[in-house]
């Protein structure tokens, strides 16, 4: 199968940091965790000099008042009057630097990472600046790029070179897991619609329970024992590492009737407004009287068992919070809810809600370069199934797994990158199979690799199906005797990830 992307194409995305590199080809392995909070000790943290990381992140007096005002008030006019009077304060012997070699902006999720988020951000704060460092319970994303962006695009206007250069060359760090990362990524994807490049690459400090994106792009699957030293190697990195692209995916759901209650914050309703602009974006036909969602992924997406058990883990976890106190115990508790859902020891025809998935749906794809939808045949086992953008799924887990060129030629695949505009789509059986697989003692059951992808379902004696994306689950409603699409399309622009493997 002929690759969706060049690597030349990166030099559309316009970023003033730096040359756009391929995304890497191989999969880290889900057992170098231990061995990254090993390393990131001690002798690790110290190799970074506090005064010479200071020098390369650290924004000019006046720029990061104006940033931390606009953001704050909700008005770039409040940030451009804040850079004024620190400028004024500079002349009465309150020292503003020049021009930055690489300004980071840090986004902690304080609710991350158990009692590490809070302590995080005092670390932050003595290492770079109050000013630098925002609490994602406080303040989102979209605020710092509708304000903070948008003050120093306006004094850069106004002839402010410092300005002009900060905003060329600003970094992002997030602070949290692979949910709080797309976050991100998906306010950052704003600039493009409005043309606000260039668009600032982001770094990671993992904070979450499965962290696969940040461990798909070298930045560690936990959060290290030493994590005071390391935070600094986390800032070093992120200011002076190569850029990568990242597909991203969008997902429209089309229902007959109904809505989807529960609704989890991936996924939005789809406004009369902005279907013909997703239309003609790609393709997709919506009718008339059909509600509308949706939503951007990526890493993952799945339908089927383990979206049920994911689905019913969150909910455990919010009726007893007391229970999940950081990523081990999460997986723990995750491991054992599983096991009370039917996927390891009730047959599959034992109920209507585990039978395999090929009784309520129909998988279509278009290839690379094809116009035409293609159906594929569902294997009848399969009770999961898995659509990849990423090297890592569930903690570091590789189940698609690295395949040798006679079987991909075989197969008609091609190598999997995350930036190769191709998803992989593989299916998990029953509970025993998944284990095996995430154990990486076999692969997955391999089904295809796709540019687009629909999957038709109708209900039969299901009235529901369990959908997750990037680890947000819902109940998806269905319907005996009508349709309900979920249809995949690859976002025309690529996402910005700075690559921390170095």
């Amino acid at each position: 199968m002929e690759r969706a992307g060049e690597v030349s194409s990166a030099a559309g995305n316009g970023n003033g940091n730096g040359d756009v590199r391929r995304s890497p080809s191989t999969a880290p392995s889900a057992r170098v965790s231990i061995w990254e909070s090993v390393r990131a000790c001690g002798i690790w943290g110290k190799e970074v000099d506090k005064a010479e990381l200071r020098r390369q992140v650290v924004m000019p007096l006046h720029l990061r008042r104006a940033v931390a005002a606009a953001v704050a008030a909700k008005d770039e006019a409040a940030g451009v009057a804040a850079a004024s009077a620190a400028k004024e304060g500079a002349g009465d012997g309150e020292k503003d630097e020049g021009p930055t070699v690489a300004p980071l902006v840090v986004f902690v999720n304080s609710r991350s990472g158990g009692r590490h988020g809070p302590e995080l951000k005092v670390r932050l704060h003595e290492l770079i600046t109050e000013e630098q460092v925002f609490d994602l319970s406080v303040v989102k994303p979209s605020d710092f790029v509708h304000y903070g962006l948008s003050c120093l695009e306006r004094l850069a206007d106004q002839g402010d070179n410092c300005a002009k250069a900060a905003r060329e060359k600003i970094r992002i760090v997030v602070a949290g897991g692979d949910g709080t990362v797309g976050w991100m990524l998906g306010c950052l994807s704003d600039l493009y619609k409005m043309k606000r490049e260039p668009v600032p690459p982001t770094g990671i400090i993992p904070l979450g329970t499965g962290n696969d994106l940040a461990r798909s792009f070298g930045w560690g699957g936990s959060f290290p024992f030493g994590w005071r030293s390391a935070v600094k190697r986390y800032l070093s990195k992120a200011a002076t590492g190569p850029i990568c692209r990242l597909d991203s995916w969008q997902t429209v759901i089309q229902m007959p009737e109904g809505e989807i209650k529960e609704l989890p914050y991936s996924l939005k309703k789809v406004e009369p407004a902005d279907r013909l602009e997703i239309s003609q974006g790609n393709g997709t036909e919506f009718s008339e009287k059909a509600s509308c969602y949706k939503g951007v992924f990526y890493n993952y997406l799945s339908i089927g068992m383990d979206a049920q058990v994911a689905y019913g883990f969150h909910h455990l976890r919010d009726e007893k919070p007391y229970l999940a106190q950081g990523p081990v115990a999460n997986k723990l508790i995750y491991a054992g809810y599983s096991c009370t859902q039917g996927w390891f020891c009730t047959p599959c025809t034992a109920s209507p809600q585990l039978r395999g998935l090929k009784n309520i749906l129909r998988l279509y794809i278009k290839k690379v370069n094809c116009s035409e939808w293609e159906q594929v045949q569902m294997p009848s086992s399969v009770r999961s199934l898995v659509v990849l953008n990423l090297y890592n799924y569930g903690s570091g887990r590789h189940p698609w797994g690295d395949l040798k060129p006679e079987y991909l030629e075989k197969k008609g695949f091609v190598e999997a990158h995350s930036d190769d505009g191709l998803l992989e789509i593989f299916g998990l059986k029953e509970g025993w199979h998944a284990s095996f697989v995430m154990a990486e003692l076999i692969k997955a059951k391999h089904i295809a690799q796709a540019a687009a992808i629909k999957f038709e379902m109708r209900g039969g004696q299901w009235n529901r199906a369990y959908v997750q994306m990037d680890g947000e689950p819902w109940k998806q409603p269905l319907i005996q005797d009508q349709s309900t699409i979920l249809e995949i399309n690859k976002v025309p622009y690529h996402s910005l990830m700075i690559n921390g493997e170095q």
